[in-house]
């Protein structure tokens, strides 16, 4: 249920985002809704997900607890890393290690659709830690 909820969580989206996600390549999109979580402009934030998340979430301010309160490696991490790009089921998945600020890393796995112009993050995953380096 936590993946679901982080996946639901980084990937929504609000019409002010949008026009920027449009051609917009896999790292820069996930950057940018990393960037707003920083800024914490949830509305931006939420903007990056894909139409299902959004309907899922209803709101920004839904999103932003959720994100807060389940996942906040997100929310302003020392340092961003992309560890692997690949397809499946016909869709793009980017794997994402996330070093947080008290130095603790985190595998993520955002999957990413395309709707309309726009590529939109579909789905997160916090992938488990596996006792090994990345």
């Amino acid at each position: 249920m936590r993946h679901l909820l982080l996946s639901a969580l980084l990937a929504a989206g609000v019409a002010g985002g949008l026009q920027a996600q449009e051609s917009q390549p896999i790292p820069d999109l996930i950057t940018s809704q990393i960037d707003a979580f920083r800024a914490q402009d949830f509305d931006t934030a939420f903007g990056y997900a894909s139409d299902s998340l959004r309907r899922m979430f209803g709101s920004s301010d839904n999103f932003g607890r959720m994100v807060a309160q389940g996942y906040p490696m997100v929310l302003d991490p020392a340092e961003v890393r992309f560890v692997g790009l690949s397809e499946r089921a016909g869709l793009q998945v980017q794997r994402v290690l996330i070093l947080d600020q008290a130095g603790r890393s985190y595998l993520l796995e955002y999957t990413l659709i395309g709707e309309g112009e726009a590529l939109r993050i579909s789905a997160v995953q916090l992938l488990p830690d596996t006792g090994t380096g990345v």
